[in-house]
Formats: structure tokens, sequence, C-alpha cells
């Protein structure tokens, strides 16, 4: 008998699932590794839950083990991001309340180093390991700071009058140090500046900058993730001059900007946390290593200096379709990053450079106890839209190797948020929720989305509430034309921007979809306008329009003033303490809900705010999206 016919035929969405929502809570969350100075010890920050924990591999040993024990790591600038940084047998970290510590790597407890005001990120330590200069905020004033590594003195502004800094980087000799910031109206992938200084010895013995000179960027032009070479003769970063994210080459002798990347594909990323990263130079400055973005996968590639060539580099790694936040040692050819795929929970690995083949996994995410070929893998897709342009996603199809279904799958039309963002060929526990349980999922990249160019990304400057939702009913109408799914089941999910597009998607395309689901959605986007925090103050200006000027699209493009509209079912979950968008936003479209009778249910959690967290939110909601979807979609 052939694989299918041995299959058991149910209902779409009704297929049991080896995905239990107990089992997507208990999972870590991966978000940033480092090596020490040696070259040998790794240290990585995992979310378990509520909590933000460094765990540490020393050199020669064969397992981790916990460093942060009572103190929860986490760095709370803007988005956050750059939670730590390691060096000399110690890492540097900045705590949830905002204050920096440090803590052996060896053991003991962990030591402040800053005083409790304000919140501090990207811990960057002098090649002596004497200071350490970071990214502060206090009162929505932001600055380059610098603090000695022992925290005896009371710590310094080193940079000040932009509205934004990141990525501060020593140069090798401790005699410079380099950054980006940029300031209102601009968001940093709009336009931002790479500036370098240098480093001169105060009166009370604290470094100085001095002769600060803009080297990149512009207001129309932004850069990313400076990095200097290991000899110091070269500063590496990223800018959008061309259109497309390319790496760069600045010679400090020559003064000189050489262009190293130039096809059309992204290598940078829209730097919405502090912290990110997509390359590094291999320790004898001989190449760069960098992560290559196509359509949403990423690749490893490596550029030689020597040859002035690049190539792909991704032999050993086939089973990774997505790799984030590469780490090169900085004494061997060894990289260690993030990687998954669409069937692989994250994972830290580390791989030999010269034999990617051997690559050893240092921690896994979730217990991978379901086989990979019960998750479903993508496929890039696109299609026309409005104007002939052309819109790009990813297409998840049902999955199962115990069940098929009857007729045509229900299908989740997925939005990312931000919105400059993109939906991207990583493990997305959600998807593969839905997948196993019989439903597709379209993840769509409408216009606006990042990874197909700048000129892409700039289509959605004024046409925010009209592109995203035309790229979704028309991704939507294109899986049913291409007959994989049911055109009576589809359903639009999305959270924070996408939570956005679902509500006006049900507003201005009332019975088009069968159910919509909002995560913390804006529904006002005047009050947005109003109580939004200092990153995103201008924002709106961008996507919609400056106010009064633009206050009757701002009104059009509310879901809130034509909630009257929405007459299919609607779940909407957010979190109680949201500051990025406060519980009034859903209190407000829930009220309309109620007073017209219009089916929904409405989930606040305590203690969350902008995302979930928490292990025992993130498993009552997924519980609660499966029952709202069988209900409303299913026996229907």
């Amino acid at each position: 008998m052939s694989g299918s016919q041995q299959k058991r035929s149910m209902q779409y969405g009704l297929w049991p699932s080896p995905v239990a929502p107990q089992s997507l809570a208990e999972g870590l969350r991966l978000s940033d590794v480092a090596w020490d100075s040696d070259g040998e010890t790794v240290v990585w920050l995992e979310g378990r839950s509520d909590r933000g924990v460094l765990v540490c591999l020393p050199a020669g040993e064969d397992a981790p083990r916990d460093l942060t024990t009572t103190l929860s790591v986490r760095a709370r600038v803007g988005y956050g991001g750059a939670d730590f940084g390691v060096a000399g047998g110690w890492v540097y970290f900045s705590e949830a309340g905002g204050r920096l510590y440090r803590q052996a790597l060896a053991g003991g407890p962990a030591e402040p180093l800053t005083p409790a005001f304000g919140y501090a990120a990207a811990p960057a330590v002098s090649p002596d390991r004497r200071w350490m200069v970071f990214v502060h905020t206090y009162e929505d004033v932001d600055c380059l700071a610098i603090v000695d590594t022992g925290g005896q003195a009371w710590p310094q502004k080193l940079a000040t009058g932009a509205d934004f800094y990141m990525q501060p980087c020593w140069h090798p000799q401790g005699d410079r140090i380099t950054w980006v910031e940029w300031n209102h109206p601009q968001m940093p992938w709009d336009g931002s500046l790479l500036k370098m200084g240098t480093v001169q010895s105060g009166s009370d013995g604290v470094p100085r900058l001095a002769d600060v000179r803009t080297l990149a960027g512009g207001e129309t032009t932004a850069v990313f993730q400076p990095t200097f070479s290991p000899d110091g003769r070269n500063l590496a970063y990223v800018s959008n001059a061309t259109g497309w994210s390319n790496l760069y080459l600045y010679d400090l002798q020559d003064d000189r900007h050489r262009m190293l990347t130039a096809d059309g594909a992204d290598v940078g990323q829209p730097a919405w946390q502090q912290g990110t990263r997509t390359y590094g130079f291999a320790p004898d400055g001989s190449a760069l290593y960098y992560v290559r973005n196509e359509a949403g996968f990423r690749r490893l590639w490596r550029y030689d200096l020597q040859r002035d060539t690049a190539a792909d580099h991704h032999a050993g790694l086939e089973t990774y379709t997505y790799l984030e936040q590469p780490a090169l040692s900085p004494t061997r050819d060894m990289l260690a990053c993030i990687a998954s795929s669409s069937t692989l929970p994250a994972r830290i690995i580390t791989l030999p450079l010269d034999n990617p083949q051997a690559a050893c996994v240092r921690k896994r995410s979730a217990s991978e106890s379901v086989p990979e070929q019960e998750f479903s893998r993508p496929q890039a897709v696109s299609w026309p839209t409005t104007g002939g342009t052309t819109v790009h996603g990813l297409f998840y199809p049902p999955s199962s190797t115990r069940f098929q279904g009857i007729g045509l799958p229900p299908a989740i039309v997925s939005i990312h948020g931000g919105p400059t963002s993109q939906a991207v060929a990583s493990f997305h526990p959600a998807t593969q929720f839905f997948t196993t349980r019989g439903y597709a999922v379209l993840q769509v990249n409408y216009r606006g989305s990042t990874g197909y160019g700048r000129d892409y990304t700039d289509a959605l400057r004024g046409t925010w509430g009209v592109y995203d939702i035309e790229d979704a009913v028309s991704g939507a109408g294109y899986l049913v034309e291409q007959g994989w799914v049911d055109g009576g089941k589809l359903v639009i999910m999305g959270g924070s921007a996408g939570g956005y597009t679902v509500l006006q998607a049900l507003v201005s395309r009332a019975g088009f979809f069968k159910a919509g689901i909002s995560m913390y959605g804006i529904s006002d986007l005047f009050a947005l306008a109003a109580t939004t925090h200092k990153f995103e103050a201008y924002y709106l200006d961008q996507l919609i329009g400056p106010l009064p000027q633009a206050a009757s699209l701002y009104r059009e493009r509310s879901p809130l003033f034509a909630a009257d509209a929405i007459c299919d079912p609607v779940a909407v979950f957010q979190g109680e303490i949201d500051q990025v968008v406060p519980k009034a936003q859903a209190d407000a479209i829930v009220a309309s809900l109620v007073s017209r009778g219009v089916p929904h249910v409405y989930h606040v959690y305590a203690g969350e705010g902008h995302g979930w967290r928490k292990s025992e939110t993130i498993a009552h909601f997924y519980g609660a999206v499966d029952a709202f979807l069988r209900q409303h979609v299913l026996f229907t």
C-alpha cells in the first residue's frame, strides 16, 4: 500500500497533533550567543518562561551550566537585545531592572557595576578589560556611557546629542570607538550614521571621546553593525545605500570605503533590537562570514578579502534554513550561532569553518521529540496584486504522517508584526501547531516587508492599512485559485502591527475571512500616536502621515471607528501590562463586539507585556485558539 493509502481520513483541522499547547509552553527562547576572549568558552542566553538565564559551556567541559540563578537577564532599551557581553573570563549583563552586572565564568555571585536608574544594554569591554561602554536610556534620553569594569566609579556619559545609539565597538588597540546613531523622525533602517571617535584619557582618568566624525550613512541611508577587523586596519559595516543591505569595508589607513557584496539579497536586517548581528571576521581577518537572506531563507556565505570573492559556505548546514546571531571565535576558525529550520526548533550550534559537517549541537530549545517528517516545510510563493506588483510569502501545507484530509484544508493567513519585518523560514511554533492539525498556513510578506530590497519595504510608506490588507486578501485568493485551500474557511491572524491588519481587514473586507485572531493588535491609531514609546514616536508619520494633517487617514484606517462593520467572529488576546499597544486598545474594540453581539473571545494575560513569555500564558493561548477555530471555523 502507498503512504497516502495507509493514512486515516479525517476532517482537516481536527487531526490529533503531536504538538500540544503545553509542549510549546515548555520550550526555551534562544536569543544570543558569544565567545569569551579565549575563543573556547561559549555563553548564550535562554528565555525560560518570564526569566532570562545566562548559560556557559567552558572550554574542555562536556556539559553547560547556568551562570545566573536569581537575577533575570534582560536588556530593556527599546525593544531589548544586546543583553550581555563576554570578555576575559567575565560575562557582563543587563538585569531586567536596568542595572549592569558582571559575573565570573568560573563561578561566584554577580556584582553590580551601575546604579539602579534607567536601563542599559550592549555592554562592550575595552581590549585592556578596564572599561565598558554601553547604551543607556533614562527618561527618554539616550546616550553612550562608560564605566570601569570593577564598578568602582560612577558611570559617565561618553556620547550624547543623538536620539538613539546602538552597537558600540572598540578598536583592537583601544584607542577608538565606533557606533551607530540616529535621530527622529528616522527609524534605524531608514537613515542612521556610522560614527567613530578617538579615545583620550580625561583629567579624572575616565576615557573621553575626541575627533568624532561620521564615516557613513545619512538621513536616507542606513548603516548597521560596525565591526573592526582583528588587526584594526579595517572597519566592516552594512549599508543599504544601493537599495539592498550590503557588506562594506572601510580602510582606516587609506580612508577608503569598498562595497563587498553587490547582489540582490540582504545581508543586514532591520534593527528592531540592540545587538543584532549578521556577520563576523575570521580570527586572522582574511575573510568575513555572513548570513545572506533569500526569500526568508538564510544561508552562510564567506567573503574572501584577499581574493575579493564571495561564495556559499552552507555545505554541511543543509539541515538548517535559518541562521541567526553568528559569532566568530577570536582565536580559531569556529562559528557559533542560533540555527533552525521549519522542522527543527532553534539550537545553539558550533561548527569548524573548515569542516561544517562537524557541527556540534550545544543546546536545544525544545525536546525535538516530534519527528521532523510530521512538520510542514515552507514553499516560497509569489502572486500578483494591485497594479501588477508581485507580493511574496511562505506557504505551509497541512502535514501529518498519520492523517489525510477530506476536501480542501482551512487556511490561516498569518500577518507578521513590525510592520517593517519579514516572515522567515525559521522554526515557527504557531505555524506547526496549525499545520499538524490539518490547516494550511500562508505567512504573508506584504509590501513593506524587509528582505526584498528597499523599494519593496518603502512601498508601505503612507499606505499602511491599505497594501497590507490588499496583499493578505490577494494572497488568500491566490491559494484558493491554486486549489490549495478551502475559500470558505479562511482565517486571518496576527500580532501587534499584524493584529492591526487583522482588525482592519475584518472592517474593510467583512465576510471575506471566516474569522480573525488578533494578538495585542492596534485598534485606534490616534491613541497609538499619543501613547507610543520613544522608539516609534514618528513611525506613524511614515506609515500613515503626520498629524494633524493626516487626521482623516488616521480615522479612516483605525478599526475602532468602523468597528460596527465587523461581523465575523474575532478572538482577541492582550497582555495586561503592554506598554507598546496598551490594553485600552483591545478593550475598545471588544466593547464594540460586545455591544453588537458579534461572536468573540477576549483573553487578558496578567503580567504579560507585548508578547507572551510565561509558560502558562503560552499553553492557554494555543488551547484557546484551537477551541475558537473549532467553534467558529470548523463546525459552522
